[in-house]
């Protein structure tokens, strides 16, 4: 089976089977503050090509960085449970169906943070669909808390984190295999605290 076929079909299944499930906790956003359900935001894609990536709306409608960190005050009530047990990534089940993404793949940047990214790692991250999991996303797990500690979060991002997060998606892109996705989604799956 191939990568593509994997993904249409874990995330038609996906998307069929939790449907009441996203539609309580649009509810329950729509309830909890002012502001639409979902999320969107322009990221980079494969080959470089833009895509706008949906997630629950966690956090109040206000200008701010792209990068949250710690107990950001913009975060909602219903944002922190969403966001500690990752349920606020579900609706990028429909970036997969729909081919910008995949279940597995390196995590999609905003478009300033790719322009940082050095030509030779660039190049291999960017050659794969993104995705919903990686490495990184389950090493980098508890982000925002890690970041708040840093003097310069900014700062602690572009020069410490994101590097780290680029070595082990190109180590990904370098070794994947669907046996190997299929570890990656099951240890996700085992980290989500539902």
């Amino acid at each position: 089976m191939s990568k593509r076929i994997f993904d249409i079909v874990a995330s038609g299944i996906g998307l069929l089977l939790l449907l009441p499930l996203l539609l309580a906790v649009a509810l329950w956003i729509k309830l909890d503050s002012p502001g639409p359900a979902l999320f969107r935001q322009t990221r980079v894609g494969r080959f470089g090509v833009p895509f706008t990536i949906h997630k629950f709306r966690t956090m109040r409608i206000q200008p701010g960085s792209d990068i949250t960190v710690g107990a950001d005050p913009r975060i909602t009530r219903a944002g922190r449970f969403l966001r500690a047990t990752k349920l606020d990534e579900f609706p990028q089940l429909w970036d997969v169906l729909r081919g910008a993404m995949s279940l597995v793949g390196p995590r999609p940047e905003v478009p300033r943070y790719v322009a940082m990214y050095p030509v030779s790692l660039r190049d291999v991250v960017l050659s794969v669909r993104p995705g919903i999991t990686d490495p990184a996303s389950l090493s980098f797990r508890n982000e925002s808390e890690l970041l708040a500690k840093a003097t310069d979060p900014e700062r602690e991002y572009v020069d410490v984190v994101m590097p780290l997060k680029l070595k082990l998606a190109a180590d990904y892109v370098r070794t994947a295999s669907l046996a190997g996705d299929v570890r990656l989604i099951l240890a996700t799956l085992g980290a989500l605290k539902i």
